[in-house]
């Protein structure tokens, strides 16, 4: 699994032009959370809040990515032919 880092999280939340509040509304995790997760207050969040906001964000075709670096990269739609 990648992990989500406070940067990537940022990240994916501007692609979907996501506030905090929307991203705690869509993976069901609280608002301070988020606030602190992001902003480095938190060390670390648990396994299974990491996997709902990491779904939230997939959910909306948007994937975490640790390659070289960390971030978020919007996934193609297919294009349906006609």
């Amino acid at each position: 699994m990648t992990k989500l880092t406070p940067e990537a999280c940022r990240a994916a939340r501007a692609l979907l032009r996501w506030t905090m509040r929307d991203l705690s509304r869509e993976a069901n995790v609280a608002l301070t959370t988020v606030h602190q997760f992001e902003n480095g207050l938190r060390a670390s969040i648990r396994r299974v809040t990491e996997e709902k906001m990491t779904n939230a964000f997939a959910s909306k075709g948007v994937e975490i990515v640790n390659k070289n670096g960390t971030g978020a990269r919007l996934l193609q739609k297919e294009r349906q032919p006609g």
